[in-house]
């Protein structure tokens, strides 16, 4: 049955209007978060959490600065960890899949089984701490941050079914002209391979990014301390604030009564999402691409 014209107006128009409350919902949070950062805490208190403040203020943001070195710290400690670990985790995860899609590798489908097969126990905190801990000794090591999240089944999954459905000839032409495996994933499959890569990427970095149990297992080195692990001690714990206070203020303790705690914690919300959010305008392309062919593929 074919669709007249003020069918598809009256379509567009409904699509329209679920779309732009969908976006609402999703834009009412942050636009919620951040007035509540910039909002007094007796207001806070007084009046609840509101999309525009009524009485303007830096001091949550103040607090939260007050040792500028321990946050720029850990925002580097983040920062490397994220950049390294997704760099490492999307090649590594990539070349998986191009090895169990394979159609010709004969022990491709026992490969996907045993990955998949992981998935389904655990043998535990206890004994994953021993291993780290003892075996490993990562204690107080960056590459602890790194390693545990390094491969995701269900991205290889993914990846393994966007690289499905490129075409063989690519792969077989390039063979037949002397090209290794090597050349090929890295000159072929790749480039071709970029919306969903782009997409894992997404999703991994801020799996990275927003990391604070690994570090609050492992990391006892103040200056190993992750931006996100800093953050939650600076809500949760009174010492954590004191101690950045007196590193600021010549030894002088801050009056935890004072503090501006609700407002703080929406502060120090907008202070972890910031890069991302900064992040996300210049992948968005490739993000929403890849979402797609990995409907429309797998």
């Amino acid at each position: 049955m074919k669709k007249t014209t003020p069918d598809i107006v009256i379509f567009n128009i409904v699509s329209y209007l679920l779309l732009g409350v969908f976006a609402i919902l999703c834009v009412v949070p942050f636009l919620m978060v951040l007035s509540s950062s910039l909002t007094s805490e007796q207001d806070i208190v007084q009046n609840g959490y509101t999309l525009i403040p009524s009485s303007f203020t830096f001091e949550a943001y103040k607090v939260a600065f007050k040792n500028p070195e321990i946050i720029l710290r850990a925002y580097g400690v983040t920062m490397l960890v994220t950049v390294i670990g997704t760099i490492a985790s999307v090649y590594l995860m990539a070349m998986t899949a191009y090895v169990i899609h394979k159609r010709t590798f004969r022990i491709a489908n026992g490969l996907a089984f045993y990955f998949f097969f992981t998935t389904l126990f655990n043998a535990g905190l206890v004994p994953w701490y021993i291993l780290i801990i003892k075996y490993l000794n990562l204690k107080d090591n960056l590459l602890v941050l790194i390693l545990p999240a390094l491969f995701n089944v269900f991205y290889i999954i993914v990846l393994k079914a966007f690289m499905r459905g490129v075409p063989e000839a690519l792969s077989e032409s390039a063979f037949m002209d002397g090209a290794s495996e090597f050349r090929i994933f890295n000159s072929i499959i790749l480039p071709v391979s970029k919306p969903v890569l782009a997409t894992v990427t997404l999703f991994i970095a801020l799996q990275y990014w927003n990391d604070w149990y690994l570090s609050m297992l492992f990391i006892s080195d103040e200056n190993l301390r992750p931006l996100q692990l800093l953050l939650y001690n600076m809500v949760t714990n009174s010492d954590e604030l004191r101690r950045i206070s007196a590193l600021s203020g010549g030894g002088a303790s801050i009056d935890l009564s004072s503090m501006p705690q609700n407002s703080l914690k929406m502060a120090v919300t907008m202070i972890a999402i910031g890069p991302i959010l900064f992040l996300y305008p210049f992948i968005q392309r490739f993000f929403v691409k890849g979402l797609t062919l990995g409907a429309v593929k797998g």
